[in-house]
């Protein structure tokens, strides 16, 4: 199939469902201008930066809209933001226990992460993170002057609870403040945490004495299977803090805004926060993030039936393609992680180390050079990544498999001397 042979389709599919992931040919997408589209070279399909290859909900659509008409592009203002998740958390997972007091607007999850980690840590205390894991967990950790210490995930790609305790007591060495930076769901393996986890981190987090600070952006996107487990509905919970935002379910990177949500026994701290900080996030931004928790669910639900059949197509793609490629279908989100070490192509020292994005090597460096596929390259999630790599498959069944048909004639063409 050539790139210009699939057309979106002109009638709803799944019975008049009407799933965001077929709205969009490949020609209308290479009309972006976004990071996803434009960082690599127009032979290239982008398989590897979280955005999603769907039109806006139209809830969303027709607020900016009205906003634009209306002139309504000033300061953001009020707390409707807090409110519309509340009211989704309440709905969506049962938690009635999202306090709009206890919150604060941010520009973004990562920067609402960053001055979280000022509150509660100083420059020389230490981060825990559960490798690998997203990039910018080191990047941004790491110039603010904080030093990460990794947790390796379980075979299971589970969280390991002995490596975890391990991990909180270097932390705490010498009585320096700790902080736990935990991805929840976890990216880039897709993991759902169980309550049964969360509450073993909390015992853990409580009897170290270290603070727990839980990135929820995927939060929304719990698959058939799976169900999400807000971090601070969890007893124990209460000195922790999440950050979360509508951006990676209703597909908002370019509309900045994020909630910052504290326990109960945290608001004092949140409360502390730098007033500039909540200048950062757009009104438009804040508009559209109101919008999707409060009025565009339908278009999720959708959403999420075209992600479900999406990660079975893939599963079914990588056996008939990638045979030597280990795939564990996620529990959430639309991010894949696969283990290609078996193709011989990883390195266990690359010369760039995590946080270092752009940078590719192993696989992903061959998928790239050999198949014009981008996908995430393992090594800079951290430890244990060195050989992966992370493939976003929110995007057409068209794409995916025209990807996956491509990677495997490149596997094809590179087997090392020796491999069977």
């Amino acid at each position: 199939m050539s790139e210009t042979d699939y057309q979106a389709p002109s009638e709803p599919a799944d019975g008049g469902r009407t799933d965001p992931l077929v709205q969009l040919s490949l020609q209308q997408l290479r009309q972006r201008t976004s990071m996803k589209w434009r960082a690599h070279p127009a032979d290239v399909l982008p398989l590897w930066v979280a955005e999603m290859d769907v039109p806006l909900a139209p809830a969303i659509a027709d607020a900016l809209q009205r906003a634009v008409t209306l002139g309504d592009t000033g300061y953001p203002y009020g707390t409707a933001y807090a409110e519309s998740l509340a009211s989704f958390a309440a709905r969506r997972w049962q938690w009635d226990g999202l306090r709009v007091e206890n919150t604060a607007i941010v520009p973004d999850v990562m920067m609402g992460i960053v001055e979280i980690l000022r509150l509660i840590t100083s420059p020389g205390d230490a981060v825990v993170v559960c490798s690998p894991v997203y990039p910018p967990f080191y990047a941004f950790v790491s110039h603010d002057g904080r030093h990460i210490i990794e947790a390796g995930l379980g075979s299971d790609l589970r969280i390991d609870l002995g490596a975890l305790e391990d991990a909180f007591v270097r932390a705490r060495r010498h009585g320096r403040r700790a902080a736990f930076l935990m991805s929840n769901p976890h990216n880039p393996t897709g993991v759902v945490h169980t309550r049964t986890e969360l509450e073993a981190v909390t015992a853990l987090a409580l009897s170290h004495g270290v603070r727990v600070v839980s990135d929820e952006i995927h939060a929304p996107l719990a698959l058939h299977g799976a169900h999400f487990t807000p971090f601070l509905s969890v007893p124990g919970s209460e000195n922790g803090f999440t950050v979360t935002s509508a951006s990676k379910a209703w597909n908002l990177a370019g509309l900045k805004a994020a909630v910052a949500i504290a326990g109960t026994d945290a608001a004092e701290d949140l409360r502390r926060m730098p007033e500039e900080v909540s200048h950062g996030p757009s009104h438009l931004g804040v508009l559209a993030h109101t919008v999707a928790f409060r009025d565009a669910t339908d278009w999720l639900d959708e959403l999420l039936v075209g992600l479900d059949a999406n990660r079975s197509l893939l599963g079914k793609l990588i056996e008939e393609h990638l045979p030597d490629v280990r795939y564990t279908p996620p529990q959430g989100t639309y991010l894949a992680w696969l283990d290609c070490t078996r193709l011989g192509l990883h390195d266990d020292n690359p010369s760039s180390g995590p946080g270092i994005v752009s940078d590719l090597a192993g696989p992903a460096r061959m998928f790239f050079d050999e198949a014009r596929v981008a996908v995430s390259s393992g090594h800079v999630f951290g430890a244990g990544g060195a050989g992966c790599v992370r493939l976003n498959f929110a995007t057409t069944p068209a794409i995916l498999r025209q990807a996956l048909t491509r990677m495997g004639r490149a596997t094809k063409r590179t087997d090392p001397p020796g491999r069977t």
